[in-house]
């Protein structure tokens, strides 16, 4: 099993429960790991034979210009979209982090990971 990961992809979204979060936005990063068998892919040299990096992003650009208002919503939902659109990937996390959270204190960042086996 290998692993392709994906790390601190700066997003800016709407996500919260608090109205103004839906309004202003925030920074956000989001971390994925996902494992598949890589084998075919380090002999072939062919796009198709791995997982496509540009296409997990897509998927996390994707989902998070939905609006939720859980971070815990939003990284389930690109969970189940990778492993629905890609078939080799058998064991995907994924951390979602708001960056600056609008709560009392001096908070660098908030963060909830997800983990899912096909």
């Amino acid at each position: 099993m290998s692993t392709i990961q994906l790390k601190n992809i700066k997003i800016y979204a709407f996500h919260g429960c608090l109205l103004e979060e839906g309004q202003i936005g925030s920074d956000y990063l989001v971390n994925l790991s996902v494992r598949a068998n890589l084998d075919k892919a380090s002999k072939s040299d062919e796009l198709t034979d791995t997982v496509d990096y540009v296409l997990l992003q897509k998927i996390v650009a994707e989902q998070m210009a939905v609006r939720s208002k859980l971070l815990e919503h939003v990284g389930r939902r690109i969970v189940d979209k990778v492993l629905l659109e890609i078939s080799q990937v058998n064991h995907i996390k994924i951390t979602v982090a708001k960056v600056n959270p609008p709560i009392d204190g001096d908070v660098a960042l908030v963060s909830v990971t997800l983990t899912k086996k096909r």
